[in-house]
């Protein structure tokens, strides 16, 4: 049986997807819980539990300290790959990236880190589409991945579709609430939505 906290993000994610993604997450839901170890160990969620405080001074060691658990595949090989990956993407060579991305998910694919690395190589490499699929299964496997949901959020916002992305960045910001660019986007898209009803 699925977690409480991964049926009470499905019911927040059913609320700005599509129908036809929604039957996506429902069927990743109806699955066995295969999310990796990292994204789901005591030690990640007494860190997201800090995190949420706002008056949190810590936050940006507690970041850190979340990203480093979550790309912790428990393979030496797959960390090798999505470092690979990850020095391709600063080099600005998002298709090297992609390929490193994309074998590091063909030899894990529970590993919820290679799917949010090749969606950041597909949003520099300018498919939003893929970049959605890839973020849509980060968070399949890890419903508490704040960055999944930001760069949910900015494609949305991206695609003018800004209802769905201020549903993204409100998740975001809920379970990361001291993000300046989470923070600067939702209320972005709000003061665009307000414009709208006026």
């Amino acid at each position: 049986m699925r977690p409480l906290r991964y049926t009470r993000n499905m019911k927040m994610l059913r609320a700005f997807l599509n129908p036809a993604v929604t039957a996506l997450l429902l069927f990743f839901a109806a699955m066995p819980a295969w999310a990796s170890q990292a994204s789901s160990s005591a030690e990640v969620l007494e860190l997201l539990e800090e995190l949420k405080d706002p008056e949190q001074e810590r936050w940006q060691r507690i970041e850190r300290q979340i990203a480093r658990l979550w790309s912790r595949s428990g393979s030496a090989s797959a960390d090798l790959m999505l470092n690979r990956g990850r020095e391709a993407l600063q080099l600005g060579d998002s298709d090297a990236a992609i390929e490193h991305f994309s074998a590091l998910i063909d030899h894990a694919p529970d590993f919820a880190e290679g799917y949010h690395a090749r969606a950041t190589a597909w949003f520099m490499a300018g498919d939003l589409g893929l970049a959605m699929d890839d973020l849509i299964e980060t968070l399949a496997r890890n419903p508490q991945h704040f960055s999944a949901l930001a760069g949910l959020g900015r494609i949305f916002e991206d695609l003018g579709a800004d209802t769905r992305a201020q549903a993204a960045y409100g998740e975001a910001a809920a379970i990361h609430p001291h993000r300046r660019d989470i923070k600067a986007a939702l209320e972005r898209v709000e003061r665009r939505l307000v414009g709208m009803t006026l």
